[in-house]
Protein backbone atom coordinates (compact mmCIF):
# COMPACT_ATOMS: atom_id res chain seq x y z
CA UNK A 1 0.00 0.00 0.00
CA UNK A 2 2.69 2.29 0.21
CA UNK A 3 2.78 3.44 -3.20
CA UNK A 4 -0.42 5.04 -2.93
CA UNK A 5 0.56 7.95 -0.71
CA UNK A 6 0.54 11.30 -1.82
CA UNK A 7 4.17 12.65 -2.63
CA UNK A 8 3.13 16.53 -3.21
CA UNK A 9 5.13 18.81 -1.98
CA UNK A 10 2.69 20.79 0.97
CA UNK A 11 2.86 24.22 -0.64
CA UNK A 12 1.33 27.79 0.83
CA UNK A 13 -1.09 29.49 2.13
CA UNK A 14 -0.31 26.81 5.01
CA UNK A 15 -3.60 27.57 7.23
CA UNK A 16 -5.59 24.73 5.91
CA UNK A 17 -2.84 22.20 5.51
CA UNK A 18 -2.36 21.40 9.16
CA UNK A 19 -4.98 18.27 8.68
CA UNK A 20 -3.26 17.10 5.51
CA UNK A 21 0.32 17.28 7.25
CA UNK A 22 -1.51 15.00 10.13
CA UNK A 23 -3.19 12.32 7.91
CA UNK A 24 0.22 11.78 5.63
CA UNK A 25 2.12 11.92 9.29
CA UNK A 26 -1.04 8.89 10.49
CA UNK A 27 0.25 6.83 7.29
CA UNK A 28 4.15 7.25 8.07
CA UNK A 29 3.66 6.07 11.53
CA UNK A 30 1.65 3.02 10.51
CA UNK A 31 4.58 2.50 7.86
CA UNK A 32 7.00 2.64 10.81
CA UNK A 33 5.36 0.91 13.09
CA UNK A 34 4.72 -2.22 10.31
CA UNK A 35 8.42 -2.36 9.35
CA UNK A 36 9.64 -2.38 12.86
CA UNK A 37 7.94 -5.73 13.77
CA UNK A 38 9.09 -6.96 10.34
CA UNK A 39 12.54 -8.92 9.59
CA UNK A 40 15.38 -6.95 9.26
CA UNK A 41 15.90 -8.40 6.01
CA UNK A 42 12.88 -9.12 4.36
CA UNK A 43 11.88 -7.19 1.20
CA UNK A 44 8.60 -5.77 2.38
CA UNK A 45 10.45 -3.90 5.12
CA UNK A 46 12.76 -2.67 2.66
CA UNK A 47 10.16 -1.74 0.40
CA UNK A 48 7.96 0.35 3.16
CA UNK A 49 11.35 2.20 4.21
CA UNK A 50 11.91 3.43 1.26
CA UNK A 51 8.68 4.65 0.78
CA UNK A 52 8.89 5.94 4.37
CA UNK A 53 11.76 7.93 2.80
CA UNK A 54 10.32 9.52 0.01
CA UNK A 55 7.28 10.43 1.76
CA UNK A 56 8.67 11.88 5.02
CA UNK A 57 11.45 14.39 3.03
CA UNK A 58 8.96 15.27 0.74
CA UNK A 59 6.60 16.26 3.91
CA UNK A 60 9.14 17.44 6.33
CA UNK A 61 11.99 18.90 4.07
CA UNK A 62 14.32 19.92 6.91
CA UNK A 63 14.68 15.75 7.26
CA UNK A 64 17.42 16.13 4.69
CA UNK A 65 19.84 16.67 7.47
CA UNK A 66 22.58 19.55 7.21
CA UNK A 67 25.42 20.58 4.79
CA UNK A 68 27.62 19.71 7.78
CA UNK A 69 26.25 16.22 8.35
CA UNK A 70 28.36 14.35 5.58
CA UNK A 71 28.80 10.90 7.60
CA UNK A 72 25.62 8.69 7.17
CA UNK A 73 24.88 6.88 3.78
CA UNK A 74 22.17 5.78 6.00
CA UNK A 75 18.43 7.78 4.01
CA UNK A 76 17.49 11.60 6.39
CA UNK A 77 14.64 9.49 8.57
CA UNK A 78 16.92 6.29 9.12
CA UNK A 79 19.60 8.27 9.92
CA UNK A 80 17.96 10.51 12.53
CA UNK A 81 16.41 7.33 13.80
CA UNK A 82 19.66 5.33 13.92
CA UNK A 83 20.89 8.38 16.10
CA UNK A 84 18.65 7.80 19.37
CA UNK A 85 20.56 5.54 21.76
CA UNK A 86 18.29 2.50 22.39
CA UNK A 87 17.12 3.21 25.69
CA UNK A 88 18.69 6.49 26.93
CA UNK A 89 17.04 8.88 29.05
CA UNK A 90 18.43 12.55 29.23
CA UNK A 91 17.41 16.27 29.41
CA UNK A 92 17.44 18.67 26.60
CA UNK A 93 17.33 22.33 27.38
CA UNK A 94 17.56 25.03 24.18
CA UNK A 95 19.34 27.54 25.14
CA UNK A 96 20.76 30.56 22.96
CA UNK A 97 19.59 34.34 22.34
CA UNK A 98 21.18 36.06 24.99
CA UNK A 99 22.72 36.04 28.49
CA UNK A 100 19.44 36.10 30.04
CA UNK A 101 18.71 32.16 29.13
CA UNK A 102 22.19 31.59 29.67
CA UNK A 103 22.07 32.78 33.62
CA UNK A 104 18.88 30.77 34.10
CA UNK A 105 20.13 27.73 32.37
CA UNK A 106 23.08 27.36 34.69
CA UNK A 107 20.63 27.90 37.54
CA UNK A 108 18.99 25.30 36.21
CA UNK A 109 21.42 22.57 35.21
CA UNK A 110 23.41 23.40 38.88
CA UNK A 111 20.67 23.07 40.97
CA UNK A 112 19.71 19.97 39.04
CA UNK A 113 23.38 18.41 39.99
CA UNK A 114 23.40 19.55 43.32
CA UNK A 115 20.05 20.30 44.83
CA UNK A 116 18.39 17.03 43.30
CA UNK A 117 21.49 15.16 42.74
CA UNK A 118 20.15 14.21 39.20
CA UNK A 119 22.34 12.09 37.13
CA UNK A 120 20.85 12.25 33.96
CA UNK A 121 22.63 13.45 31.42
CA UNK A 122 21.85 16.88 29.96
CA UNK A 123 22.70 18.41 26.61
CA UNK A 124 22.12 22.03 25.94
CA UNK A 125 21.30 22.73 22.57
CA UNK A 126 21.56 25.72 20.73
CA UNK A 127 20.99 26.88 16.65
CA UNK A 128 24.52 28.12 15.42
CA UNK A 129 27.05 30.09 17.15
CA UNK A 130 25.47 33.42 17.05
CA UNK A 131 22.85 31.82 18.55
CA UNK A 132 24.97 30.06 21.76
CA UNK A 133 28.69 31.37 21.30
CA UNK A 134 31.86 29.04 22.41
CA UNK A 135 32.80 31.77 25.27
CA UNK A 136 29.25 31.30 26.94
CA UNK A 137 29.67 27.73 26.27
CA UNK A 138 32.75 27.41 27.84
CA UNK A 139 31.17 29.75 30.89
CA UNK A 140 28.18 27.19 31.84
CA UNK A 141 31.08 24.34 31.04
CA UNK A 142 33.07 25.51 33.93
CA UNK A 143 30.16 26.19 36.93
CA UNK A 144 30.40 23.45 39.79
CA UNK A 145 28.93 20.56 39.02
CA UNK A 146 28.19 21.19 34.90
CA UNK A 147 31.32 19.54 33.86
CA UNK A 148 29.45 16.56 31.81
CA UNK A 149 27.11 19.12 30.74
CA UNK A 150 27.05 18.01 26.21
CA UNK A 151 26.31 20.30 23.80
CA UNK A 152 24.87 20.25 20.55
CA UNK A 153 24.13 22.79 17.48
CA UNK A 154 20.98 21.63 15.75
CA UNK A 155 22.22 23.15 12.72
CA UNK A 156 24.73 19.96 12.41
CA UNK A 157 21.85 17.82 12.20
CA UNK A 158 19.06 19.57 10.19
CA UNK A 159 18.90 22.09 7.29
CA UNK A 160 18.49 25.28 8.22
CA UNK A 161 17.35 27.03 4.76
CA UNK A 162 13.59 25.98 6.33
CA UNK A 163 14.08 26.53 9.81
CA UNK A 164 15.72 30.07 10.43
CA UNK A 165 16.44 28.93 13.83
CA UNK A 166 19.00 30.79 15.01
CA UNK A 167 16.85 33.95 15.16
CA UNK A 168 13.89 31.81 15.81
CA UNK A 169 13.47 31.62 19.60
CA UNK A 170 11.24 28.92 20.65
CA UNK A 171 11.09 27.45 17.11
CA UNK A 172 14.21 25.61 18.59
CA UNK A 173 12.62 23.43 21.13
CA UNK A 174 10.97 20.69 19.08
CA UNK A 175 14.11 20.39 16.54
CA UNK A 176 16.31 19.77 20.15
CA UNK A 177 14.25 17.13 21.17
CA UNK A 178 14.38 15.72 17.42
CA UNK A 179 17.48 16.21 17.46
CA UNK A 180 19.01 14.66 20.97
CA UNK A 181 20.47 11.52 21.21
CA UNK A 182 18.59 10.62 23.66
CA UNK A 183 15.79 8.19 22.73
CA UNK A 184 13.63 9.32 25.71
CA UNK A 185 13.32 12.95 26.49
CA UNK A 186 12.75 15.59 29.09
CA UNK A 187 13.01 18.85 27.25
CA UNK A 188 13.04 21.69 29.46
CA UNK A 189 12.78 25.63 29.13
CA UNK A 190 15.81 27.25 31.03
CA UNK A 191 13.75 28.94 33.54
CA UNK A 192 11.77 25.80 34.69
CA UNK A 193 11.94 25.63 38.60
CA UNK A 194 11.78 21.80 40.11
CA UNK A 195 10.65 21.14 43.39
CA UNK A 196 11.07 17.01 42.95
CA UNK A 197 13.95 15.55 40.58
CA UNK A 198 12.92 15.67 37.26
CA UNK A 199 13.62 11.95 37.09
CA UNK A 200 9.97 11.54 38.75
CA UNK A 201 7.92 12.82 35.41
CA UNK A 202 9.37 9.19 33.26
CA UNK A 203 7.57 7.51 36.29
CA UNK A 204 4.30 9.17 35.27
CA UNK A 205 1.31 7.26 34.37
CA UNK A 206 0.27 9.83 31.32
CA UNK A 207 3.87 9.53 29.86
CA UNK A 208 4.26 5.94 30.35
CA UNK A 209 0.80 4.80 28.91
CA UNK A 210 1.61 7.38 25.85
CA UNK A 211 4.74 8.39 25.70
CA UNK A 212 3.81 12.25 25.33
CA UNK A 213 3.12 14.05 28.41
CA UNK A 214 2.27 17.63 28.38
CA UNK A 215 1.72 20.38 30.96
CA UNK A 216 -1.72 22.60 31.30
CA UNK A 217 -1.31 26.69 30.99
CA UNK A 218 -3.52 28.62 32.87
CA UNK A 219 -7.74 28.52 32.18
CA UNK A 220 -7.95 32.20 30.84
CA UNK A 221 -9.64 34.03 28.45
CA UNK A 222 -12.94 31.86 27.88
CA UNK A 223 -14.84 32.89 24.76
CA UNK A 224 -12.01 35.54 23.57
CA UNK A 225 -10.18 33.76 20.12
CA UNK A 226 -13.36 32.67 18.08
CA UNK A 227 -10.96 32.82 14.81
CA UNK A 228 -8.23 30.34 16.81
CA UNK A 229 -11.07 27.94 17.67
CA UNK A 230 -12.47 27.88 14.16
CA UNK A 231 -9.61 27.55 12.77
CA UNK A 232 -9.10 24.41 14.94
CA UNK A 233 -12.50 23.36 14.77
CA UNK A 234 -12.07 23.28 10.81
CA UNK A 235 -8.20 21.73 11.10
CA UNK A 236 -9.28 19.17 14.04
CA UNK A 237 -12.13 17.30 11.78
CA UNK A 238 -12.35 14.04 13.50
CA UNK A 239 -10.99 15.12 17.64
CA UNK A 240 -9.61 12.34 19.54
CA UNK A 241 -10.80 10.89 23.30
CA UNK A 242 -8.09 12.76 24.50
CA UNK A 243 -10.11 16.10 22.80
CA UNK A 244 -12.92 15.51 25.27
CA UNK A 245 -10.84 16.42 28.44
CA UNK A 246 -9.76 19.65 27.02
CA UNK A 247 -11.52 23.06 28.69
CA UNK A 248 -10.19 25.02 26.15
CA UNK A 249 -11.98 22.54 23.45
CA UNK A 250 -15.21 22.44 24.92
CA UNK A 251 -15.74 25.53 27.40
CA UNK A 252 -13.58 28.04 24.63
CA UNK A 253 -10.49 28.80 27.07
CA UNK A 254 -7.91 30.21 25.11
CA UNK A 255 -4.97 28.37 25.69
CA UNK A 256 -4.30 24.88 26.52
CA UNK A 257 -0.26 24.20 27.00
CA UNK A 258 2.46 25.55 29.07
CA UNK A 259 5.61 23.74 26.71
CA UNK A 260 8.17 24.78 29.90
CA UNK A 261 8.11 21.19 30.26
CA UNK A 262 7.83 18.06 27.75
CA UNK A 263 8.34 14.56 27.89
CA UNK A 264 8.30 12.73 24.72
CA UNK A 265 9.72 8.69 23.65
CA UNK A 266 10.77 9.07 20.24
CA UNK A 267 10.91 4.84 20.16
CA UNK A 268 7.31 5.27 19.76
CA UNK A 269 7.04 5.47 16.23
CA UNK A 270 3.41 7.32 16.51
CA UNK A 271 5.05 10.11 18.52
CA UNK A 272 8.31 10.32 16.51
CA UNK A 273 5.66 11.31 13.85
CA UNK A 274 4.02 13.45 15.95
CA UNK A 275 7.10 15.58 16.79
CA UNK A 276 7.92 15.93 13.32
CA UNK A 277 4.39 17.36 12.96
CA UNK A 278 5.10 19.71 16.13
CA UNK A 279 8.46 20.13 13.90
CA UNK A 280 6.79 21.32 10.68
CA UNK A 281 4.69 23.53 12.25
CA UNK A 282 7.64 25.30 13.30
CA UNK A 283 9.33 26.09 10.40
CA UNK A 284 9.91 29.39 9.84
CA UNK A 285 7.10 29.59 6.78
CA UNK A 286 4.30 27.75 8.97
CA UNK A 287 5.62 29.57 11.75
CA UNK A 288 5.42 32.89 10.24
CA UNK A 289 2.12 32.42 8.63
CA UNK A 290 0.20 30.71 11.31
CA UNK A 291 1.37 28.88 13.94
CA UNK A 292 3.02 32.22 15.77
CA UNK A 293 0.17 33.78 14.45
CA UNK A 294 -3.13 32.45 15.84
CA UNK A 295 -1.65 31.21 18.29
CA UNK A 296 1.30 31.90 21.25
CA UNK A 297 4.71 31.14 20.25
CA UNK A 298 5.30 27.09 19.93
CA UNK A 299 2.80 25.91 22.73
CA UNK A 300 -0.37 25.05 21.02
CA UNK A 301 1.97 23.25 18.51
CA UNK A 302 2.77 20.55 20.65
CA UNK A 303 -0.67 19.12 21.79
CA UNK A 304 -1.95 20.36 18.09
CA UNK A 305 0.77 17.85 16.64
CA UNK A 306 0.00 15.23 18.59
CA UNK A 307 -3.67 15.04 18.08
CA UNK A 308 -3.59 15.62 14.30
CA UNK A 309 -0.57 12.52 13.69
CA UNK A 310 -3.07 10.39 15.45
CA UNK A 311 -0.20 9.95 18.51
CA UNK A 312 -1.47 9.14 22.29
CA UNK A 313 -0.47 12.23 24.46
CA UNK A 314 -1.70 12.91 27.62
CA UNK A 315 -1.77 16.22 29.95
CA UNK A 316 -1.51 16.75 33.71
CA UNK A 317 -4.76 16.42 35.77
CA UNK A 318 -4.78 20.37 36.23
CA UNK A 319 -4.87 23.52 34.52
CA UNK A 320 -2.08 25.50 35.56
CA UNK A 321 -2.09 26.12 39.36
CA UNK A 322 -0.30 29.20 41.15
CA UNK A 323 2.73 29.09 43.56
CA UNK A 324 3.32 32.25 45.00
CA UNK A 325 2.55 34.24 48.09
CA UNK A 326 -0.62 35.44 49.74
CA UNK A 327 -1.77 38.02 52.33
CA UNK A 328 -2.06 37.18 56.05
CA UNK A 329 -4.41 38.32 58.65
CA UNK A 330 -3.69 39.02 61.99
CA UNK A 331 -3.02 35.53 62.71
CA UNK A 332 -0.92 34.73 60.04
CA UNK A 333 -3.18 32.77 58.27
CA UNK A 334 -3.58 33.04 54.38
CA UNK A 335 -7.05 34.47 53.32
CA UNK A 336 -8.25 33.63 50.21
CA UNK A 337 -5.63 34.47 46.88
CA UNK A 338 -2.10 33.37 45.69
CA UNK A 339 -0.31 35.75 43.80
CA UNK A 340 3.43 35.54 41.67
CA UNK A 341 4.56 35.37 38.46
CA UNK A 342 4.60 32.10 37.19
CA UNK A 343 2.58 28.69 36.64
CA UNK A 344 2.78 26.27 38.85
CA UNK A 345 2.20 21.94 37.73
CA UNK A 346 1.41 18.80 39.36
CA UNK A 347 2.33 14.80 39.25
CA UNK A 348 -0.42 12.29 39.58
CA UNK A 349 -0.02 12.32 43.11
CA UNK A 350 -1.52 15.54 43.32
CA UNK A 351 2.07 17.02 44.61
CA UNK A 352 3.99 19.97 43.25
CA UNK A 353 6.43 19.38 40.65
CA UNK A 354 7.76 22.18 38.67
CA UNK A 355 6.50 26.02 37.49
CA UNK A 356 8.01 28.24 35.28
CA UNK A 357 9.87 31.74 35.47
CA UNK A 358 12.71 31.15 37.30
CA UNK A 359 13.63 31.67 40.49
CA UNK A 360 13.93 35.24 40.63
CA UNK A 361 10.30 36.61 42.23
CA UNK A 362 9.66 38.58 38.86
CA UNK A 363 12.51 38.09 36.23
CA UNK A 364 11.21 40.84 34.13
CA UNK A 365 11.09 43.95 36.79
CA UNK A 366 13.59 42.84 39.47
CA UNK A 367 16.63 40.80 38.09
CA UNK A 368 18.73 40.31 40.95
CA UNK A 369 15.54 39.81 43.88
CA UNK A 370 15.05 36.37 44.79
CA UNK A 371 12.08 35.05 47.02
CA UNK A 372 10.88 31.98 48.48
CA UNK A 373 7.25 31.27 47.62
CA UNK A 374 4.74 30.20 50.55
CA UNK A 375 1.67 29.03 49.14
CA UNK A 376 0.03 27.54 46.31
CA UNK A 377 -3.56 26.77 44.87
CA UNK A 378 -4.72 24.80 42.33
CA UNK A 379 -8.42 24.26 40.61
CA UNK A 380 -8.94 28.45 41.72
CA UNK A 381 -9.76 31.41 39.08
CA UNK A 382 -7.36 33.05 37.53
CA UNK A 383 -7.22 36.98 37.55
CA UNK A 384 -4.52 38.04 34.94
CA UNK A 385 -2.45 41.14 35.88
CA UNK A 386 -2.56 43.86 33.37
CA UNK A 387 0.67 43.57 32.11
CA UNK A 388 3.53 40.43 32.37
CA UNK A 389 5.47 43.29 35.17
CA UNK A 390 2.15 42.67 36.88
CA UNK A 391 1.20 39.81 39.75
CA UNK A 392 -1.79 37.55 38.54
CA UNK A 393 -3.67 36.05 41.18
CA UNK A 394 -5.72 32.84 41.75
CA UNK A 395 -9.03 33.10 44.11
CA UNK A 396 -11.81 30.73 44.88
CA UNK A 397 -10.09 27.57 45.82
CA UNK A 398 -7.71 26.27 49.05
CA UNK A 399 -4.77 28.46 49.75
CA UNK A 400 -2.03 25.41 50.84
CA UNK A 401 1.40 25.89 52.10
CA UNK A 402 4.23 24.98 51.01
CA UNK A 403 5.95 22.14 52.68
CA UNK A 404 9.12 22.48 54.51
CA UNK A 405 10.91 20.52 52.55
CA UNK A 406 9.26 22.18 49.45
CA UNK A 407 10.73 25.84 50.87
CA UNK A 408 14.03 24.02 51.59
CA UNK A 409 14.58 23.12 47.88
CA UNK A 410 13.94 26.29 47.13
CA UNK A 411 16.24 28.19 49.50
CA UNK A 412 18.93 26.15 48.71
CA UNK A 413 18.48 26.66 44.81
CA UNK A 414 18.75 30.48 45.26
CA UNK A 415 21.60 29.70 46.92
CA UNK A 416 23.31 28.05 44.11
CA UNK A 417 21.61 30.51 41.97
CA UNK A 418 23.24 33.23 43.78
CA UNK A 419 26.39 31.69 43.76
CA UNK A 420 26.56 30.93 39.67
CA UNK A 421 25.21 34.44 39.65
CA UNK A 422 28.68 35.86 41.04
CA UNK A 423 30.75 33.68 39.09
CA UNK A 424 28.74 34.84 35.97
CA UNK A 425 29.74 38.56 37.26
CA UNK A 426 25.99 39.61 38.19
CA UNK A 427 26.37 39.31 42.04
Amino acid sequence: MAEKYSVDIIHPPYKNQFWEVGQRSRQLSQWLSKADDLDQNSNERKAILAAVETAATALFPFLKGSPRQTNSKLPPLARLRSSFEKGSRGIVIPVGGGDESVRYASHLVVSLRQIFGCHLPIQIVYAGESDLSKNNRDTISALDGTKDIEFLDVLTIFDDSTLRLEKGGWAIKPFAALASRFEQVILLDADVVFLQTPETLFGQRPYIENGAYLFHDRLLWQHAFRDRHDWWEDQIKKPSPAMSKSLVWTKDYAEECDSGVVVVDKARPEVLVGLLHIAWQNTYDVREEVTYKITYGDKESWWLGFELAGSGYEFEAHYGSMVGWAPTNEDGDAEDQVCSFVIAHLDGDENLIWYNGGLLKNKLAEPQEYAVPKFWMVNGTWEKGATKQEMSCMVGAEVRRLTGEQQSILRRSIEVATRVDEVLGLG
